[in-house]
């Protein structure tokens, strides 16, 4: 087991899982099983970082690019979503875990968005860990929108701060990015909170994500923290 310093844990852990269409090629199953072992993946590393006292985890779930797939993978990943956020969500609760939402919920199907908003309102009162899915999310769109929210109330020029730009983002509360990782080897961030992560850390693995296990993640947890983050300045 890792030596994890609890006193140096990242605030926010933000996740690619990428990997679960090629983890079921290799086997000769179609995308749509890696999608559902990928799901069970998920669970373990959300217990993972509740059981040690993460405070946020962004889960890149399904991005604005999505939507370019298969019209069968898009629509079985959307009824995925809406046939188990109510199970999962009985497990949230007793984790202790909020769920929230991150991108654009007009463009996702009613049902979806009936299920996440149900989730949200069972959820909003636990503290231990916050869970942000990230469904129908691109860091692009989503500065576009807190532009266009930040032009529609009358926001002066000399007014706006980072701060400002914020406060109109999808979940104004969500810290910066302290260690961002991508499974599945590939190594860019493809339009994955691109604010957020101006300064995280970044960690790439080969794992294809239904075998990215409790254990890895909790050495990458460790490696996290040797790195000396000095954001700009000089230690």
């Amino acid at each position: 087991m890792p030596e994890i310093n609890k006193e140096t844990l990242p605030v926010h852990v933000g996740i690619i899982m990428d990997g679960n269409g090629r983890w079921a090629q290799k086997i000769n199953l179609p995308r749509t099983a890696g999608h559902k072992q990928g799901l069970e993946a998920a669970r373990n590393i959300l217990i993972a970082a509740t059981e040690i006292g993460i405070k946020y985890v962004t889960l890149y779930t399904f991005s604005t690019e999505n939507w370019k797939r298969t019209k069968e993978e898009v629509g079985f990943l959307m009824n995925l979503l809406t046939s188990n956020l109510h199970n999962e969500v009985t497990r949230y609760l007793k984790e202790g875990i909020r769920l929230l939402h991150l991108g654009d919920m007009e463009g996702l199907p009613p049902e979806v968005q009936n299920e996440l908003y149900d989730a949200m309102e069972r959820t909003k009162d636990k503290k231990k860990t916050t869970v942000v899915l990230a469904i129908n999310y691109g860091g692009k769109d989503e500065i576009v929108r807190a532009v266009k929210k930040l032009v529609k109330n009358n926001i002066k020029p000399e007014q706006i701060q980072e701060k400002t730009i914020e406060n109109y983002f999808d979940v104004p509360e969500l810290p910066p990015v302290d260690l961002l990782i991508r499974t599945g080897g590939e190594k860019r961030i493809s339009n994955f909170l691109l604010w957020h992560a101006a300064y995280a850390e970044l960690f790439f693995s080969d794992t294809l994500w239904p075998d990215f296990t409790k254990e890895e993640f909790l050495k990458i947890i460790e490696e996290y923290q040797t790195r000396t983050r000095r954001f700009g300045g000089v230690k």
